[in-house]
């Protein structure tokens, strides 16, 4: 007999969010495979059976939060039955009824719909990202060939038979009222409010702004598309200066910690802010002062489309020693994001613009500037020290080609 437990992905989980059964109760499974799907604070992970057995004595139902480490189901060997003192009330009462009866339902439906897709399994193979596309566009993943790791369906399998599909008009999902509303948020939403709303008033937060010259840097991109040696953006310069400038200044490059002592970090790793459909996540760029330009564009670019397939590893999701939210394609002037603890600091970035510009020759001129606001924990880091950072930040910015060593 083996539980299974509510598994801790990462230092900082504390709980988790079951989203849906994917094996019904009484199933066979074996070690490894995935059982059902969970939401963490970060990321939209699958659950997988710890070893083999029949899934049995099911004790909660998908919505539920419950703490890591608590037993939600059982594998039973050949033999073997639920003890009755397993789960103590919660083993019959509705809601754990409810979670044995509902999948039985739904997997009996697509094991009719679409017997040849599933490989052999009673389900379809579909990323979580996936499914919710197809319930709210009313596709039918029956008729959809997956292109994941092993035939799993994910978002951009869905753009074809999207662009395919007549298009109908579908009610939105907020709609403005003269009513008052009261609208559920997903569990990344709430907790993202929750460790929000206590970075703000536990970190005592300050703030620098710089404006950053990027004619060097425009230059530099013109000069890599004439030559087609690749593309380069300009957040992987800014992601590449953060680093250098974090490896200049290694104070700024640490946490503050409970005891009053500060954990200045060996690495170099960026957090890099991702908006997703249904909240928000930051994906780790690790040991990015060791990165070429290109290597840091690959692996954003990387990061970015695994976080949207809701795919992203939790090794990818931790570890942060600073971050960076850009919302240049958004045309915003200039803003202050918070601190994403543990980190000490985090840079806003806003549009680039053209802008007049008094030369030192008392000239007007048409210069490409961009506003970056740096927001700094001040146990950690003082006003001039955040300064000197965002400067340093600047120069490397504006003299370029020392990014590409």
């Amino acid at each position: 007999m083996t539980e299974v437990i509510m598994p801790k992905m990462g230092d900082g989980m504390e709980e988790g969010t079951l989203l849906e059964w994917l094996k019904k109760d009484g199933e066979t499974v074996r070690s490894g495979e995935v059982i059902g799907t969970i939401q963490t604070d970060k990321a939209t992970l699958e659950l997988e059976a710890p070893g083999s057995g029949r899934l049995a004595g099911i004790l909660i139902a998908p919505g539920e939060t419950v703490p890591v480490g608590k037993p939600i189901a059982l594998l039973l060997k050949d033999g073997e039955s639920v003890p009755s003192e397993w789960g103590g009330a919660a083993a019959s009462s509705p809601a754990a009824t409810a979670v044995v009866e509902a999948p039985k339902v739904e997997t009996a439906v697509a094991a009719i719909a679409a017997p040849a897709t599933t490989n052999g399994s009673d389900r379809i193979k579909a990323s979580p990202l996936a499914r919710r596309i197809a319930a709210d566009r009313g596709i039918d993943l029956a008729g959809v060939t997956g292109t994941g790791p092993g035939g799993r369906i994910v978002e951009r399998d869905l753009e074809s038979v999207v662009a395919a599909k007549p298009k109908v008009a579908v009610a939105p999902a907020l709609v403005a009222s003269a009513e008052d509303q009261v609208v559920k948020v997903n569990r990344i939403r709430q907790i993202t409010a929750q460790r929000t709303q206590h970075s703000k008033q536990t970190v005592p937060h300050f703030y620098v702004t710089v404006e950053v010259d990027l004619e060097a840097i425009q230059a530099l991109r013109d000069q890599f598309a004439a030559e087609e040696s690749g593309k380069v953006s300009v957040n992987d310069f800014i992601v590449k200066s953060v680093a250098l400038a974090l490896r200049d200044m290694p104070q700024v490059n640490a946490s503050y910690q409970e005891d009053g002592s500060l954990l200045i970090y060996g690495g170099v790793n960026i957090g890099m802010a991702v908006a997703l459909e249904d909240g928000l996540t930051v994906p780790v760029i690790k040991n990015a002062d060791a990165l070429t330009l290109r290597q840091i564009g690959a692996r954003a670019r990387e990061l970015a489309g695994l976080a949207r397939e809701n795919r992203l590893p939790l090794d990818d999701l931790s570890g942060s020693t600073f971050s960076i939210s850009n919302m240049g394609m958004l045309d915003v002037e200039n803003f202050a994001a918070i601190i994403n603890e543990p980190n000490s600091g985090i840079i806003a970035v806003g549009t680039a613009r053209r802008t007049l510009v008094v030369n030192d020759e008392d000239e007007v001129e048409v210069r490409l500037r961009m506003k970056m606001t740096g927001s700094f924990d001040h146990r950690v880091v003082d006003g001039a020290v955040g300064a000197n950072f965002m400067n340093a930040v600047r120069g490397y910015l504006e003299n370029p080609t020392r990014l590409l060593s």
